[in-house]
């Protein structure tokens, strides 16, 4: 298998894209740590993966704090004496409103989960791949459509998003000379719990406005996670993959 021997470390594993790339890679021969700020979710996403060759975790983390990333890699070395080759940007969050009502508190939030949160794991464990000399790193980061064309009632999360592609871009720039590569997926509408609350009269428009005529799945995320993970994309790095079944502007 394609993962066999590596160990992925996936935040926001508790549940949508996250719990997906824990399947996935599981599948494809790896290790995974699960992190959710939900423990309890991310114990539950292993149940569905354990297998007795396999060395899985789960570990509580909430991104947007450092203290608790570096609890995190601290866990993981003592469980594996060494920090994992993959990691996968998974968690976020939406604090959905229009530009003129949304609250400070609401923007700061969004922020410090989506872009914050993935400059604290990606720097925080990528200075440990340097530092115990682990070979062919692989970050993969989860931006979005909307990063790209902005969205009605998303202000916060589209500027997020934005930032994470960049923040892939420059992080490839500077750890390529490490071995490590750093590259984000673009997801379309996915069915995840955080389109759950979108009304139905949205998701018909926007699925309206998709050439594939739906809504994408967890594991089609997961797949692309799974080969930019891989040593089968290892020419590519600081790239930008759209996944969103065609669609141009939202």
């Amino acid at each position: 298998m394609s993962l066999s021997g590596k160990t992925a470390f996936i935040t926001g594993a508790g549940s949508g894209i996250g719990r997906a790339a824990c399947q996935i890679l599981s599948r494809d021969g790896a290790n995974i740590i699960a992190a959710d700020i939900n423990v309890k979710n991310a114990q539950e996403t292993l149940q569905l993966i354990e297998k007795p060759d396999k060395t899985n975790m789960a570990v509580s983390l909430n991104v947007s704090e450092s203290t608790s990333v570096k609890t995190a890699l601290k866990q993981v070395l003592e469980t594996y004496n060494q920090p994992p080759s993959i990691i996968v940007n998974c968690a976020g969050i939406t604090r959905d409103n229009f530009l003129l009502k949304l609250s400070e508190e609401n923007f700061q939030e969004v922020m410090d989960v989506n872009l914050k949160g993935t400059f604290l794991v990606t720097q925080t464990f990528c200075n440990a791949i340097v530092e115990h000399k682990v070979t062919k790193g692989s970050v993969v980061n989860i931006a979005s459509v909307v990063g790209k064309n902005g969205n009605i009632g998303q202000a916060n999360y589209a500027a997020s998003k934005a930032g994470v592609e960049v923040l892939t871009k420059t992080a490839a720039k500077e750890l390529g000379r490490e071995g490590i590569r750093v590259n984000a997926i673009l997801p379309g509408f996915i069915t995840t719990p955080m389109t759950e609350l979108v009304p139905d009269k949205l998701k018909e428009m926007f699925a309206n406005k998709i050439p594939l005529s739906r809504f994408g799945t967890p594991e089609e995320i997961a797949e692309v996670i799974s080969f930019l993970a891989s040593d089968k994309s290892s020419y590519i790095t600081g790239a930008s993959i759209d996944v969103n079944g065609g669609l141009i502007s939202t």
